[in-house]
C-alpha cells in the first residue's frame, strides 16, 4: 500500500523512516551536541556577555504623542493658540520647502512627577507612572518616514522600503531559540497594514527565522493558526504526520540543503512539538484571579491587551526569545493616529496603562525583569502644533519618546531632550539605527558582525549606520 503513496521507498525505509516518526525526532532532539548542532535554530553564542536574554517589544501602532504623555513642555500652555514657524516634517516630504506657520496646542492633561527620579508623566498613565523608576526615557528620538508605512516598516525592519528581515528575525537568527517546543519570535496582534507580515517576516534570512503570529490587530486574541487539525482525532493525526515525516525524510535526501525545505520541514516538526506544549503556555486561565485581576483580563476597556501582555510573559518565561505585542485598531485606522480629537488618545490610555504596568511588576517580581527588555513606543511621535489649525496632531518622526525597562539600562533615567515645544530632537537624539544597535548589544549581538550575505553583499538590521547609546546603560 505505501509504496503507491511513496514511489520508490522499499517497506524497510518506510519504517525506519515512518514507524519510528516524530518519536525519532524526539530521540534526536535528546541526543546532545550534535544533535544540536543540526537544529536550525539551535542556540547561538552571543558575541559578547548579555545582559538581556529577551524582548518584549509593546507597539503603539499610530504614533502616540509624546508631548501628551511623557514630554512635558510648559512652553505650550504659555504659546497655546499662537501661530508660529515650524519646519513641518509632512511639509518637508510633499513640497521640499521648510517653514509653515502652525498653531500651537497645549496638551489638554496635566503632568506631574513621580517616583524618587522625578519623571514627568501625564496623567493619561496614573498606573505607569508609578513604575517611572523602573523605566529609561530616550527623549530625543527620530526616525526615517513621515507616513504609517514606511515608519513603521523602519521602526520594526530598518528600513522604509526595501524588503529586509524584521529585527526579531535578525535576532533569532543571531541567537537561535531557547526552547525547542515554542517558536524563537512571535507577534501577538500584528496588524495586516503599514507592512504587515514583514514586520515579522525573515526576508532573505532564512525562514525559519520568521515571526509567529497569535491573532491580528483590532480583534480579540486568537490562538496560533493551524496548530492542529480539527477534522482529524489525535491517532489520525500523528498518522498523517508521520506520513509526512516520511516525505520529508526522503526530500531530505534527494535535495540536501535547500532553506524552503528546511524551513517546511522544521515547521512540521515544531507544530508537532507545539501541540504538546503550546495549549499549556498559550492559556492564561492557568493564572491565579489575583494575576488576571492586576492585569485587568476581565474588565473593560482593559481585557484585550491585558491578555495579550500576560501572554507576552507567559511565553518568555517558556523560552520565547523575541515578543511582539501591537496594540491596534485596524489596517485602516492605526489606534494613536489622532489627527483630530485628541482626547481620544484617552481611551487608548485607559485600555493599555493597567496592563502595562502590571507586566513590569510581574517580570519584576519574578525576576525576569532581570534579563528581559521591555520596549515601548510607536512609529513615530505627534506634532507640538495643531493640524490644519484642527483639533489634533500630525505625525512627527524628528522627535519623540520611547523607552525601555529592564536588562542592563539605566532605571529611573532620561536621556536626550527635544526643543522647548518639543518639536524636534536637539540633545542626545537616538535615531531608530542607534536603537536597534542598542537592543542587539544588550541582547550580546554586535550589530555590525551580525551579518548575512545576501546578493553579493553583506546584510545588517542597521545597515551602514546606527551605534549602541552607551549613555543609557548601566
Amino acid at each position: 500500500m505505501y509504496d503507491k503513496v511513496v514511489p520508490g521507498c522499499d517497506r524497510r525505509t518506510w519504517l525506519k523512516a515512518a514507524g519510528c516518526g516524530f518519536g525519532y525526532l524526539a530521540l534526536a532532539g535528546l541526543m546532545g551536541q550534535t544533535a544540536r548542532a543540526q537544529r536550525p535554530l539551535a542556540p547561538g553564542t552571543p558575541h559578547h556577555p548579555p545582559r538581556a536574554r529577551r524582548v518584549i517589544f509593546l507597539f503603539m501602532q499610530g504614533g502616540p504623542s509624546h508631548v501628551d504623555t511623557f514630554d512635558y513642555k510648559p512652553l505650550l500652555a504659555e504659546q497655546d493658540g499662537r501661530m508660529l514657524p515650524f519646519d513641518d516634517a509632512r511639509v518637508l516630504a510633499n513640497t521640499g520647502m521648510r517653514g509653515s506657520t502652525q498653531r500651537v496646542m497645549n496638551s489638554p492633561w496635566k503632568f506631574r512627577q513621580y517616583g524618587e527620579s522625578g519623571r514627568w508623566v501625564s496623567e493619561l498613565f496614573p498606573n505607569l507612572a508609578q513604575c517611572v523608576d523602573d523605566l529609561c526615557f530616550l527623549h530625543a528620538m527620530h526616525t526615517e518616514g513621515v507616513a504609517h508605512g514606511p515608519a513603521t516598516l523602519f521602526l520594526h525592519c530598518g528600513a522604509t522600503s526595501f524588503i529586509r528581515p524584521s529585527i526579531g528575525s535578525w535576532v533569532l537568527y543571531g541567537l537561535g531559540s531557547e526552547n525547542e517546543n515554542l517558536p524563537g519570535f512571535v507577534s501577538i496582534g500584528p496588524s495586516a497594514g503599514n507592512g504587515g507580515p514583514r514586520n515579522y517576516g525573515s526576508a532573505f534570512l532564512p525562514p525559519v527565522c520568521q515571526g509567529t503570529a497569535i491573532g491580528k490587530a483590532g480583534e480579540p486574541l486568537g490562538t496560533i493558526r493551524n496548530l492542529s487539525n480539527p477534522f482529524l482525532d489525535a491517532a489520525a493525526e500523528r498518522e498523517q504526520l508521520d506520513l509526512l515525516a516520511s516525505l520529508n525524510h526522503r526530500q531530505r535526501r534527494q535535495r540536501q540543503e535547500t532553506p524552503e525545505l528546511e524551513a517546511v520541514i522544521e515547521s512540521f516538526e515544531l507544530a508537532w512539538r507545539m501541540q504538546m506544549h503550546a495549549p499549556e503556555v498559550l492559556d492564561i486561565e492557568r493564572e491565579s484571579p489575583a494575576t488576571l485581576r492586576e492585569y485587568g483580563v476581565g474588565e473593560s476597556p482593559t481585557d484585550d491587551f491585558a491578555r495579550k501582555c500576560l501572554l507576552a510573559r507567559r511565553l518568555v518565561e517558556a523560552g520565547v526569545r523575541y515578543v511582539q505585542v501591537t496594540y491596534g485598531d485596524s489596517t485602516a485606522n492605526p489606534a494613536w493616529d489622532q489627527h483630530s480629537n485628541l482626547p481620544k488618545h484617552a481611551d487608548h490610555a485607559r485600555a493599555v496603562d493597567k496592563p502595562i504596568a502590571a507586566l513590569l511588576r510581574d517580570l519584576k517580581q519574578r525576576g525576569l525583569l532581570e534579563d528581559t527588555l521591555v520596549w515601548w513606543g510607536g512609529e513615530f511621535g505627534r506634532t507640538p502644533y495643531a493640524e490644519k489649525n484642527g483639533t489634533g496632531r500630525d505625525h512627527n518622526p524628528v522627535g519623540f519618546t520611547m523607552w525601555l525597562a529592564g536588562a542592563g539600562v539605566k532605571p529611573g533615567f532620561a536621556w536626550g531632550a527635544t526643543d522647548e515645544f518639543g518639536h524636534k530632537a536637539i540633545e542626545g537624539r537616538v535615531h531608530m539605527h542607534d536603537l536597534h544597535a542598542t537592543i542587539l548589544h544588550l541582547l550580546g549581538l554586535d550589530h555590525e558582525r551580525l551579518t548575512y550575505r545576501y546578493a553579493g553583499r553583506e546584510f545588517r538590521l542597521t545597515d551602514v549606520h546606527g551605534r549602541v547609546v552607551h549613555e543609557i546603560l548601566v
